[in-house]
């Protein structure tokens, strides 16, 4: 087989798998997907740069790499804890909250929006390493949005548990 069309089908996979994962799972599922796309663009710019400059390293090439792994570990942590508050919230709080409740998945979705803006960033910070004119206002905006990810409440009636102690 070619170089070309092993390419494509790695290509195909990718999309394949991506796309089952924005369908089984909405606004969450593209969320993720946007997130792995940010994920490979922070480290495909990054390793440009790198060469760019004469410093490429594999270790540091690897570093990068392990700490992606734990983002998407992260990640997977959100995915289990939202699995967790739906069941608890399907069973034992069904009463409390209403039997037709269901939980969307919350705290991934937030867990990936905030990655998504720090990935951002590091891609600006490559750019502009590469030697791209970078405006202010974009760093700014992504660094707004970056805080709103992390003052984000992804498990609603938290704030009401704090007014009661």
């Amino acid at each position: 087989m070619s170089a070309p069309n092993r390419a494509l089908e790695i290509k195909a996979a990718i999309t394949a798998i991506l796309s089952a994962a924005v369908a089984l799972l909405g606004w969450v599922g593209i969320a993720v997907a946007i997130m792995l796309v940010c994920m490979a663009l922070d480290y495909i710019t990054g390793t440009w740069a790198a060469k760019a400059h004469g410093e490429w390293s594999s270790k540091v090439a690897r570093e990068g790499l392990w700490h992606k792994l734990g983002e998407i570990v992260a990640l997977l942590v959100a995915a289990l804890a939202d699995l967790g508050v739906s069941v608890i919230l399907s069973t034992a709080a069904a009463p409390l909250v209403g039997a037709d409740y269901q939980h969307r998945g919350y705290i991934v979705l937030v867990v990936a929006v905030w990655y998504i803006f720090t990935e951002l960033g590091s891609i600006l910070e490559n750019a502009a390493k590469l030697g791209a004119p970078i405006p202010e206002k974009l760093i700014r905006g992504i660094g707004r949005l970056k805080k709103k990810a992390d003052e984000a409440d992804p498990l609603p009636g938290k704030d009401e548990d704090k007014k009661e102690e």
